[in-house]
Parts: structure tokens; sequence; C-alpha cells
């Protein structure tokens, strides 16, 4: 009883010290921390989808650079019922929109701050004081593995971090190797990863501690989370053999009894 009781103790104390985050700050109440070196604003990729609004002083002066009304405007709500809106611009695959008015629009690879910022500059040329919006639409990313809640985030957000999705989550799990969560994304035509701890603050000046839209996030799992793992799946293997070996017996019971009647 002893042996096991210090058996549990060291496992429960070594599980204890691994579910902390960046274990490598210090004592102090406050300091500084590294920042994400340049600016890692969400960049528009083809087949993603924004909602572009262009407004002025004199509203029928810009009419003509919006998409009319429809219902539904968006590709996630096709097959609901919802109030008529604006409707969306979804980027082909040379990344470019087609704006009416302004005919074909490149757009891949820039912010929406940038888009919005060209597409003010020409539609000022005919338009006095005239206002640009630009959000992204179907921004998301997929969060698996030892989290709570694992499930694609979205966000109208203009930047989400590593840390924002795993928040969406409902955090990690216990079960969760904090310092084995990998971002996997694609980009250029290549798939790449990168491995994060989340025990070190060093995962802050990390080029991929900021989200691009259809990232990968994934939790690797501990080893006891395995282990138990295995012992269920073991134990629904034997269930189901005793299971099968009680309904035969009881099957060959009744065939006997029913024989010597």
């Amino acid at each position: 009883m002893l042996i096991a009781a210090a058996t549990l103790l060291s496992c429960s104390t070594t599980k204890n010290n691994n579910l902390a985050y960046f274990k490598d700050l210090p004592d102090a109440p406050q300091g500084t921390l590294p920042l994400t070196p340049g600016n890692y604003l969400i960049n528009i990729q083809p087949d993603d989808e924004l909602m572009i609004t262009v407004t002025s002083a004199i509203p029928e002066a810009t009419a003509v650079y919006n998409l009319p009304m429809d219902n539904p405007a968006t590709r996630s709500a096709l097959r609901t019922t919802t109030q008529p809106r604006s409707q969306t611009y979804i980027v082909d695959e040379q990344g470019c929109i087609v704006m009416p008015m302004l005919g074909r629009i490149s757009v891949s690879g820039k912010t929406t701050s940038e888009i919005a910022a060209h597409i003010t500059s020409l539609i000022s040329q005919d338009v006095k004081d005239p206002h640009v919006r630009v959000d992204i639409v179907n921004f998301s990313v997929d969060v698996m593995g030892e989290v709570r809640a694992p499930q694609r985030v979205y966000s109208g957000r203009q930047s989400l971090t590593v840390l924002d999705a795993i928040a969406s989550c409902g955090d990690l799990t216990e079960f969760a190797k904090r310092d084995k969560v990998y971002v996997i994304r694609t980009e250029d035509g290549k798939r790449t990863y990168q491995r994060m701890d989340l025990g070190s603050s060093e995962i802050f000046s990390s080029p991929y501690f900021y989200l691009q839209q259809n990232d990968v996030v994934y939790v690797e799992p501990n080893q006891i989370r395995i282990d138990n793992s295995k012992y269920n799946q073991n134990n629904a293997f034997k269930l189901s053999v005793i299971s099968t070996v009680v309904s035969s017996v009881s099957v060959i019971a009744s065939l006997i009894i029913a024989l010597t009647r």
C-alpha cells in the first residue's frame, strides 16, 4: 500500500508540473515578452470569401459599387433562411475578384486593409470621400487532439493566435502534451508544420504563433491518455468476447433443453 501511494503521489506531482504554461517566465510580477517579428495579419488567399461594402456621404453615388442584396448571401448560409444582406465575393484561383464598375481586382496576398485602401483609391476618382470596408467571412482553423472541445474555429478578427484557437476549444485537457502542439499549414502548394512548446514563452516569437486560413492545430496526447485508451480498448474487446460466449452458451443450453423434453 505504501509503494502504491508513493507511485500515485509521484505521478500526480509530475502531471501537475506538466500542466503549466510558460514555465520559463520568472517569478517577478511583471516583465516583457518577445514579439512575433513582422506583420502577421491575415493574407487573402484563393477561395476566401470577402464582404465588401462601399459607402459615402451620398449613398446613391456609391450604390453602384455594391453587390445587390440576396437571401442567402454567403456560402455557409445556402441551406438556411436569413434576412436579405449583401452578397459576398469569392476569390478565384488567380487570386482575383470582380467588382461592379471596377472590374477585375487582384487581392491575393493582401490584407483586408490593403484591399480596402486600393479599392478606395479607385473609387475616389469618381466619388468624393468613399469609405470601403472589407471583411473576410470564412476564416477558420481546425483544432484537434487533446483539447476539451475539438472543433473548427471561425473568427471574424483580423488575426488569430494559437492561444486564441485553443481557448475557443475550452483549453487543453490534463492529458495534453504542452510541449507538442503542432501547427500544420498549406502554403504555396506545400504543407509545412511547426512544433510549439506552450511551456515556453518562445512561442510568442514563432512565425506560426499567428494562424492563417485553414491551419490545423493538433495537440498530442500524453502517455497516460494512450495507456488509458489501450486499457479501454482491451476491456471492450474482452467484454465483447464474454458477451458472445454467454450468448452462445445460452443458445446451446436452450437447444439441449428443447431436445431433451
